[in-house]
């Protein structure tokens, strides 16, 4: 029989009760979530960052657009098994090239981390990007925080719904063609264009669009903060890259407070007061709805949207600005200037970041300078040696020969090992493809001793490169002839 859990048992389940005066009540496991209207900043920061919305966005729109030697300059055709990228073709056994660029990735986000915070979600994590997007459209549609705050509170009419149904409808256009750009990466996306127009795409290319479509137009139209707070994995882990002279946003405590409303008149003899008036203009710019001068917190994104609304507020207030800004939390304690915090980049965390990031970026760019553009696999037939008459005797295989490159080639096989006949040995490659040749080869079976003798297949191509491949099979003779 089961025992009943306390309310305050630390495993209890999210809608435990307890009873008070009315009897049984739910009892909340977390604060209740109300909509966030947040503010538009202008500034240095939001200017970057909006640079990097236009250019991550062109890069990603852009690329399924590109042609390279008439083909598409990035296509993952998982049919054809072949990742294209500019000229470079991929095949399943390259994946270890695919895995170490994600490796590479993540030293440059430990490495960017160390230095800066989570300066990858403030400019180019894509859900900041798309947030950034669909709030934009919002404002352009229904107005700045204080239009969209009196548009919800009033109650429905034939002009808020217009509006509604406008950014609604904005925000599905734009999560449609991402949905559709993506699907790009991997079908032509001109070919996948005429498939949309005609309503003829397959099953799996309609469901990416409308998951990844939908995805984009749920997370950064209606989920926003939630996802940074709740199921994104790095606002979790971060601190684990973070040290005391990691760059961060932070509010200078010791100038800003105690914090209030400045007087025109104020008393010489009364005590001091703070450069914060509390005007909480930082708490409204913020994406994710947090109030720096609480000290740090997980979920600032490091947007820097609070270090340009304060500005703006110190400079119409005419005092220095600065007041919210990047810093470290040595230089916060020990009251150094940003120059000063600025020299402790290169420490050894850094340094040895850095070192690993470059090292493993040679050896990659080493080892795709060295990779083969032909490649040649050998695959016995499984039935085995039989008669071919005249005293011959005959094994079948098939060649599986991979052209990396983006021109045709063509190539000439041969066998050595034993004294056998290939019926022909030229062979035509297309421009990053792969072919599969059937292959017999025949040798006098009065020369060889029954059982497996060791043959090798060489591929040579004939284009002066002196490319030379050379693999390695078994002839097989039958036990007794």
């Amino acid at each position: 029989m089961r025992a009943a859990m306390s309310a305050d048992h630390p495993f209890a389940p999210q809608t435990a009760h307890h009873q008070g005066h009315g009897g049984w009540q739910p009892v909340r496991m977390h604060a209740p979530h109300g909509r966030l209207y947040v503010r538009e900043a202008q500034g240095r920061h939001t200017r970057l960052r909006w640079a990097c919305v236009w250019a991550t966005q062109l890069v990603y729109y852009g690329l399924p657009w590109m042609r390279w030697n008439g083909r598409p300059a990035v296509l993952f055709d998982l049919a054809a098994r072949k990742f294209t990228l500019f000229g470079l073709v991929l095949l399943p056994q390259d994946f270890v090239y695919l895995a170490g660029l994600l490796a590479l990735c993540a030293g440059l986000l430990f490495l960017a981390s160390a230095v800066g915070g989570r300066v990858w979600c403030a400019f180019a994590c894509p859900h900041t990007v798309y947030t950034g997007i669909f709030m934009w459209i919002e404002n352009r549609i229904e107005g700045g925080r204080t239009a969209r705050m009196r548009l919800d509170a009033r109650p429905l009419s034939p002009s808020s719904v217009a509006k509604k149904l406008a950014k609604h409808g904005a925000w599905l256009l734009l999560g449609a063609w991402t949905g559709i750009t993506l699907v790009g990466y991997f079908t032509p996306i001109t070919a996948l264009l005429d498939e949309l127009v005609a309503l003829d795409t397959g099953p799996w290319e309609s469901l990416w669009i409308c998951l990844y479509g939908g995805l984009a137009y749920l997370n950064a139209g209606w989920m926003r903060e939630q996802f940074c707070k709740y199921i994104c994995a790095y606002a979790r882990f971060q601190s684990v890259m973070f040290d005391r002279d990691t760059f961060v946003i932070g509010y200078d405590r010791r100038r800003g407070e105690p914090r209030g409303l400045r007087s025109k008149r104020r008393d010489p003899g009364a005590a001091r007061q703070g450069d914060c008036v509390d005007c909480t203009i930082c708490v409204q710019v913020c994406p994710t709805g947090i109030d720096i001068r609480n000290g740090f917190q997980y979920e600032c994104i490091d947007c820097a949207a609070c270090i340009d609304a304060c500005d703006a507020v110190m400079d119409k207030l005419g005092m220095a600005r600065g007041l919210i800004g990047y810093s470290t939390a040595t230089a916060v304690e020990c009251g150094w200037p940003m120059q000063r915090a600025r020299r402790r980049i290169l420490r050894p965390r850094v340094l040895g970041y850095a070192v690993i990031l470059a090292a493993g970026l040679a050896l990659y760019i080493a080892a795709l300078a060295s990779r083969p553009t032909l490649r040649l696999d050998v695959i016995p037939d499984r039935t085995g040696a039989r008669p071919a008459g005249d005293g011959m005797i005959e094994n079948a295989y098939r060649l599986q020969v991979m052209n990396m490159d983006e021109r045709p080639r063509r190539v000439l096989v041969t066998v050595t090992g034993v004294d056998a006949t290939v019926p022909k040995g030229e062979y035509d490659l297309d421009a990053a493809s792969s072919r599969i040749i059937p292959l017999r080869v025949r040798a006098r079976e009065a020369a060889l001793k029954p059982g497996s003798t060791r043959i090798l297949f060489t591929l040579d191509a004939l284009d002066g490169t002196r490319t030379r491949i050379t693999e390695q099979s078994v002839f097989v003779v039958s036990q007794g002839g």
